[in-house]
């Protein structure tokens, strides 16, 4: 019996699961690359959340080319969007995808190769831009994952605080999601509630940093800011919920937006704290026009970073005052900004 007849015949199944709301163009493209993987041994879930703009018709496109299934349900949020998704799931570990991503030839592989290696119950990838992105979304996605911005923590090399898998690129083992008890029904940082609850639980998480995703992200900055406003105001909830959660990472974009406030209308506007910024504001352009090859990237970048640090920091104030001074409830400081 051949080697590879043996690494065949024990290959893990795979189910691909994708939330989807209203985005069928990209799902097309994520469905183009799925179907483009070297590894085979998977099925893919395309789970409708009430859209009005429906991606049936672009799944039916696949049915030749991949083990698929779609159904449609009504809008519910991403968490249980994922949740329902998982219930018609057959395999041995669930990877869920957000519909914005593009995967890798061989992404799977490296997938594979981790799991073979070194088993664990759950996982996530890092994501990165591909050459076709727009200059604005190269330069968001450089505010989201580079360490200057974000700490590293969403799987970069340097991090200043452990890994915790996100739904963009997420892999967790069947039997460990079903004892969990899936995404709790959160409409923002549910994939992080998650993670916290497999570490409090003891499982065995990894970071993957060869099986990453290419992320689109949000195309333009006044959709990145309503993102990353949203991501404030979860990390909020989070501490809710895990007081021991928060960290000192999380406190840095408040900081950043409170000095700005303070420079901005006088109160410190004096050299001593107009050198740090400009000092910022050089090692972002510097680093993020090396790595992207280009002076309007980084230019680009500047503005990002600044946006995901004030946004996110003005968000996290937001929901320190909803939640922990008027003791709202969670649904409350996204009233305006994410619930209908």
């Amino acid at each position: 019996m051949s080697v590879y007849f043996l690494v065949t015949l024990f290959r893990m199944f795979y189910s691909v699961i994708i939330p989807v709301f209203n985005r069928p163009e990209e799902t097309d493209e994520l469905l183009v690359s799925l179907s483009e993987m070297s590894f085979k041994n998977f099925e893919v879930i395309i789970a409708e959340d009430g859209s009005t703009n429906s991606s049936r018709e672009i799944v039916e496109k696949y049915r030749d080319k991949l083990e698929i299934a779609y159904f449609y349900k009504e809008n519910s949020g991403p968490g249980n969007t994922r949740n329902a998704g998982a219930a018609k799931s057959k395999g041995d570990y669930l990877i869920f995808l957000d519909s914005d991503c593009i995967v890798p030839v061989r992404y799977l592989d490296e997938v594979e190769k981790e799991l073979t290696s070194f088993p664990c119950d759950a996982f996530g990838g890092p994501d990165r831009a591909m050459d076709s992105f727009t200059p604005v979304q190269k330069a968001i996605n450089y505010a989201m994952t580079s360490f200057f911005i974000t700490g590293g923590i969403r799987g970069g090399n340097k991090r200043m605080d452990k890994f915790y898998p996100r739904s963009f690129n997420m892999g967790i083992k069947k039997t460990v999601f079903d004892e969990l008890g899936g995404f709790a029904p959160m409409r923002f940082g549910e994939d992080i509630d998650f993670s916290i609850r497999l570490f409090n639980y003891s499982f065995r998480v990894r970071l993957f940093p060869k099986a990453y995703v290419f992320h689109k992200r949000r195309t333009d900055f006044r959709k990145f800011f309503r993102q990353v406003y949203n991501s404030g105001i979860a990390r909020i909830n989070l501490y809710k919920k895990y007081p021991s959660s928060l960290k000192t990472v999380h406190f840095l974009p408040l900081a950043f937006t409170l000095l700005m406030l303070f420079f901005l209308t006088g109160s410190l506007f004096c050299l001593y704290f107009l050198l740090p910024i400009l000092l910022f504001t050089g090692i972002i352009f510097i680093d993020s026009g090396i790595r992207n090859k280009s002076i309007y990237i980084g230019v680009l970048s500047v503005a990002a970073s600044f946006i995901q640090l004030i946004g996110y920091g003005l968000g996290f104030l937001h929901g320190w005052w909803s939640r922990c001074i008027l003791k709202k409830n969670e649904a409350s400081a996204f009233e305006k900004t994410f619930y209908k």
